[in-house]
């Protein structure tokens, strides 16, 4: 009886769910905005999410001029979907909104090289791929244990070192792109305007400032402050309730 009563609650919040994302995008199309945002919001609160989800309240808040609540969206939306290209275009445009121009620093030497090759995909990619090459090494290794022609034996045996070796850099590329998404704790500013202390209490001197839809990166938090890095390497204390995290 109890797994009918959770069956029925899932199907239940699921038609839920799609039924306020679908009034949200008729909203939306009526330029009902806020409306819309209502409903999106309301699937958010039955505890469902998607790309899509989170793509939709984007726009609805670029539409309204809010910038930090679309910027935050759209990274949200790109954490499920990374490869999106839409999402990414329009989080562009809702980034030339704010106010600081943070430059990044560039990587050099070898974290440069490994940081350019793993992040050409997703680690979800990667061990899609490492299956890939898993079965190759596989295929090759059956041609090799069965083939009679010494020829096609050397084929298959040298094969089977190249899929091995492509199979180890997969894999570790997955590895890799997987801890530094775990790593990463990407924050965006929702406060107006908003001072950065050296160190972790209100009487500390503000070594700089940050405005409404600035992303930054959290490095430690501490009661209610967060020490936060911007792109360009700059580092600071800034009071939690300022930000939002988007992981």
């Amino acid at each position: 009886m109890k797994h009918l009563v959770y069956i029925f609650l899932f199907i239940t919040s699921f038609v839920f769910a799609q039924s306020g994302f679908e009034k949200g995008n008729v909203l939306y199309q009526k330029g009902q905005y806020q409306q819309a945002i209502q409903a999106y919001e309301s699937v958010l609160d039955n505890h469902q999410q998607s790309a899509d989800l989170y793509f939709n309240l984007g726009n609805c808040y670029y539409k309204l001029n809010k910038v930090a609540p679309a910027i935050y969206n759209y990274e949200k939306a790109l954490v499920l979907h990374p490869e999106d290209v839409d999402i990414a275009n329009n989080l562009k445009f809702a980034q030339k909104l704010t106010i600081d121009e943070v430059k990044e620093v560039p990587k050099v030497g070898f974290a440069k090289l490994l940081r350019d090759f793993t992040e050409m995909c997703h680690y979800n990619t990667w061990a899609w791929i490492s299956v890939v090459f898993g079965l190759l090494f596989l295929g090759f290794f059956i041609g090799y244990y069965f083939s009679p022609a010494t020829v096609s034996k050397r084929i298959f045996f040298f094969g089977m070192f190249v899929w091995i070796l492509f199979l180890l850099i997969s894999v570790g590329a997955a590895i890799f792109e997987k801890n530094h998404f775990v790593d990463e704790r990407p924050a965006i500013v929702f406060a107006e305007v908003t001072e950065v202390k050296s160190e972790p209490q209100k009487a500390s001197p503000a070594t700089f400032v940050v405005h409404e839809g600035t992303k930054v990166f959290v490095e430690e938090t501490l009661g209610k402050w967060k020490k936060i890095q911007l792109t360009d390497g700059t580092e600071g204390w800034i009071e939690s309730a300022t930000i939002r995290e988007v992981k």
